[in-house]
């Protein structure tokens, strides 16, 4: 064991920004089928919200942080698509990315491209490989498609504007301005609404000629999942990836037949990234998606790790727009 030390976020109890604490943790060295990385930034997402404020149970204490960009410290036994000296970024579990340097499993650690920097990196791995298997692997979607989706000014959103523009697919964003919704269109949605202002439900009809859209992708949860049910077409598909206004609650199956044969799926990442070989292929296409630039990573806000407690307060506010990144 190094005697070696990261300093790390780390909580002991969950609620609010103010649990967020600092320690300096013994940094082991890499066993068997792990890496240890240097951070160089730290991406900020709202599942780290979920895991701070007790949605998502922890056992604790518990680190925080998904995702992050860095260089290889070290690789161990079995690790075989990484050296030393290696640029890399990564969106994984367990969660511990708030921290300086870390030890973890090397299968969804990806080779980071040249063209992209540390804060992009750290930035575009939860969000894009999340906009990746929104649009690639969980129901089919082509420009014949018409997608609703929320939060479009987001992290997660600005990609998902950005991507639907480069494979031709109509996309209706919400978001919670004006200023929002201009920026959900610079970035490629074909309409935008104030769901704040307008009747957002009555719009999407309107937009889709009473029809419905043929998918909805909410990361909002509660305060618009029976509003989205009612903009699908029939045999429709809802997409529920994020709870950010809170968990919907429980619903009869019932209302999914009566509106119309619609479909359900609750995703996450960590399922779709779980074998090395899928993680792997989905990094290579999101970064060939920036590279080429179908996909501009707009990173709007910056903290200094230490600051993370007010970073937290910003996002949970939704006061952010684009990516937040923590400077290591």
């Amino acid at each position: 064991m190094s005697r070696r030390t990261a300093r790390t976020v780390v909580i002991h109890a969950q609620g609010g920004p103010d649990v967020l604490g600092f320690e300096d943790r013994p940094l082991p060295d890499p066993g068997s089928g792990q890496v240890e990385i240097v951070h160089h930034a730290c991406g900020l997402n709202f599942i780290d919200i979920y895991q701070r404020s007790g949605l998502y149970a922890l056992t604790l204490p518990a680190t925080l942080g998904m995702e992050a960009a860095g260089v290889v410290a070290a690789v161990g036994a079995g690790v075989s698509h990484l050296k030393p000296g290696d640029r890399v970024a990564y969106a994984a579990n367990p969660p511990g990315a708030y921290a300086t340097a870390r030890v973890m499993p090397a299968a969804q650690v990806c080779r980071l491209p040249d063209a992209i920097s540390f804060e992009q990196g750290a930035a575009m791995m939860l969000k894009g490989m999340t906009v990746q298997y929104l649009f690639r692997r969980t129901v089919p979607i082509g420009p014949e498609s018409t997608v609703l989706l929320h939060a479009a000014a987001g992290g997660v959103g600005l990609i998902a504007c950005q991507w639907a523009r480069a494979t031709g697919i109509t996309l209706i964003a919400t978001a919670g301005s004006d200023a929002k919704c201009a920026l959900a269109l610079e970035h490629g949605a074909t309409h935008a609404i104030n769901y704040r202002r307008d009747d957002w439900v009555g719009q999407v009809r309107d937009l889709t000629g009473g029809r419905g859209v043929d998918v909805v992708m909410d990361s909002v949860g509660r305060d618009t999942f029976d509003g989205s049910l009612d903009c699908l077409r029939p045999v429709g598909m809802m997409i529920l990836f994020g709870a950010a206004s809170g968990p919907v609650p429980p619903f009869n199956l019932m209302t999914l037949a009566a509106k119309g044969s619609l479909q359900i799926t609750r995703p996450t990442l960590f399922d779709h990234i779980a074998r090395q070989e899928d993680c792997q292929a989905m990094a290579a296409d999101l970064f060939e998606m920036v590279t080429s630039g179908k996909v501009i990573l707009q990173i709007d806000q910056r903290f200094a790790l230490d600051q993370v407690a007010k970073a937290h307060a910003a996002l949970e506010a939704r006061t952010t727009t684009g990516s937040t990144v923590l400077i290591s």
